[in-house]
């Protein structure tokens, strides 16, 4: 059984606290249980502070199991390490190169390939390598990152696109037509197998699609974002206060 959680904080700065807090919370737990650390990262601009308080801030970079990580990307845009638009590279810039992990612990989409199905069946194949799945098994990550558009998406699972049907790959290409680009993600039931998802969401330009997502109809078609339920995980929403202007439940802080 999942568990949802809503926090609304005051902003960024405050989202990134909190999520540090749990991301260390979370690594400690899962390498007492289980010996290691899975998370898949997220893009865009508002984990880039809490990306760069982890390798920063020393009461956090010292109390995480860094020789004991495994991270991972929820997904990708059609371009290499170096674009501008690469989530790889904002994570890289912010976080992974101030890190001390061995290149073998990042687990890199390559979006630079020409052919996204190649990309996604070669990153589906080192997933299942690194957790040693069986054909029908998902991966069980510990820990993924989200964030969500004003459109109501997250990963690359854009509302009215193929991927969100998909219901046996765990990683997918999927074409967007409104950007007419393809993307690489994780699939939707990927990360509902996962034992903690965390959104994180700023912007008053996402008020209206929070609060749809969040306590509006079951429409997943058009607002992806709602086929986020863990199946039996915890499900964190960290929002600031523009973002959950709108909301009549949560937790304000």
């Amino acid at each position: 059984m999942s568990v949802r959680e809503v926090r609304i904080l005051p902003d960024v700065s405050a989202i990134a606290k909190r999520a540090a807090e749990q991301f260390v919370q979370i690594a400690a737990a899962a390498v007492a249980d289980h010996g290691r650390f899975t998370v898949a990262l997220a893009g865009g601009s508002t984990p880039k502070p809490l990306y760069l308080s982890l390798v920063e801030d020393p009461s956090l970079r010292e109390r995480l199991p860094w020789d004991k990580m495994g991270v991972f990307f929820g997904d990708e845009r059609h371009v290499g390490p170096g674009h501008p638009d690469s989530n790889f590279q904002m994570a890289s810039d912010a976080f992974l190169s101030k890190a001390p992990l061995k290149p073998e612990q990042v687990k890199r989409i390559k979006g630079e390939y020409e052919d996204t199905d190649k990309a996604a069946r070669e990153y589906e194949k080192e997933i299942r390598d690194y957790f040693q799945l069986r054909d029908s098994e998902f991966p069980r990550f510990d820990l993924i990152f989200l964030g969500m558009g004003n459109d109501g998406h997250t990963l690359s699972l854009f509302p009215g696109t193929k991927a969100l049907h998909e219901s046996h790959r765990i990683v997918t290409r999927n074409w967007v037509g409104k950007f007419y680009t393809e993307r690489i993600t994780l699939t939707a039931p990927t990360a509902n197998n996962a034992d903690a998802v965390m959104f994180m969401i700023a912007g008053a330009d996402k008020a209206p699609a929070l609060k749809a997502v969040l306590e509006g109809p079951v429409e997943p078609d058009q607002l992806p974002s709602q086929m986020i339920r863990p199946v039996s995980g915890k499900l964190f929403w960290l929002v600031d206060r523009a973002a959950g202007a709108m909301l009549t439940t949560g937790i304000r802080e």
